[in-house]
């Protein structure tokens, strides 16, 4: 690590997303820790910065201590927007949008969580950028702000030195990225293991879950689908689901499609699909291993499977995504 410390704002306002601020300023804050145990200096000097110094509560309710927007002298490392319920009228703020564009020119990168991307918009900070925010509002984005080229599925873009990123959690992944960027892969990965986050996943990773969207669709199938992710490798054919549940098979395939909105061959092939996916970012295994773990077979079958899904090859993906 440099002994440089990298300048980072995270502009705060009212009714500001909690952890759009705070999962990245931990992110920060963790390099520093770490980077501190072992004798170096502080990478990061993170500030939360506002349109007025105090206290800005969150629409969580818990109040954030932030310095004045204009107190900010010179150029910094990186500006980070984050969103919540009160980006509509940070968006409107004139005085806010003016420093916010200002500011941008003097940093050397620009971010965004999940709906600040509203306000980078409003600044036209974003125009001809591929950006990414929340899923729920990215039909909104791309109608209110045409030039922006708005993409639904990845959890972060980077675009030039214009970084954006989905909702709440995205942000971590995306600060993350930066430390990665600044610092390299083993460093972002000891913070991950600190914040015990689960995976640190890739922009280009899809912000919806197979799973998480299983959860929310008819509860009479959540067991199964508890079942399905933990028996990847099985016989997951009708006859084998329609079987558990004690039902026919033609009753099965109509309630399954109509409480999950997909068949369940589709179904079973996205849960393997994302099992692969996570397998070849953490582990040194063999496709070949991982194509039988996951219930495809063969090496074949899944490469097939991943061209037609994610448009790219098993190898490929793992070439840009391990984390090994």
């Amino acid at each position: 690590m440099s002994r440089a410390s990298r300048s980072i704002l995270l502009l705060a306002f009212p009714d500001v997303q909690l952890l759009d601020v705070c999962g990245p300023l931990q992110v920060f804050a963790s390099a520093n820790e770490l980077a501190t145990q072992r004798g170096l200096g502080k990478p990061y000097a993170p500030r939360v910065v506002a349109a007025q110094a105090g206290l800005v509560t969150t629409c969580s309710g818990l109040a954030l201590m932030a310095d004045s927007i204009g107190s900010v002298k010179g150029p910094v490392d990186t500006l980070i927007v984050p969103g919540g319920r009160g980006i509509g009228a940070a968006s409107a703020d004139a005085r806010l949008i003016r420093w916010a564009r200002r500011q941008a020119s003097r940093s050397a990168r620009v971010a965004s969580v999940c709906s600040g991307a509203f306000l980078l918009a409003e600044a036209g900070l974003l125009d001809g950028r591929r950006v990414v925010t929340h899923w729920t509002r990215c039909d909104e984005l791309a109608e209110r702000y045409p030039k922006l080229r708005v993409e639904t599925d990845p959890i972060f873009i980077r675009d030039g030195t214009i970084w954006t990123s989905a909702g709440v959690t995205a942000g971590i992944d995306l600060a993350l990225a930066l430390v990665e960027e600044d610092h390299g892969r083993a460093i972002a990965l000891d913070i991950a293991r600190e914040l015990v986050v689960f995976l640190k996943r890739p922009g280009g990773q899809s912000q919806f879950s197979t799973m998480l969207s299983m959860q929310k669709a008819d509860d009479r199938f959540g067991e199964l689908h508890a079942w399905m992710a933990t028996h990847l490798a099985s016989d997951l054919s009708v006859p084998t689901l329609a079987g558990r549940l004690h039902m026919s098979e033609r009753s099965f395939m109509r309630h399954y499609k109509a409480g999950t909105g997909r068949t369940p061959a589709r179904a079973v092939e996205q849960l393997r699909i994302e099992a692969a996916q996570r397998l070849l970012g953490e582990t040194s295994w063999s496709i070949k291993r991982i194509a039988t773990r996951c219930g495809f077979g063969s090496e074949e079958t899944m490469r097939r499977c991943f061209v037609r899904l994610l448009r790219v090859t098993p190898q490929a993906y793992r070439e840009r995504f391990s984390f090994q």
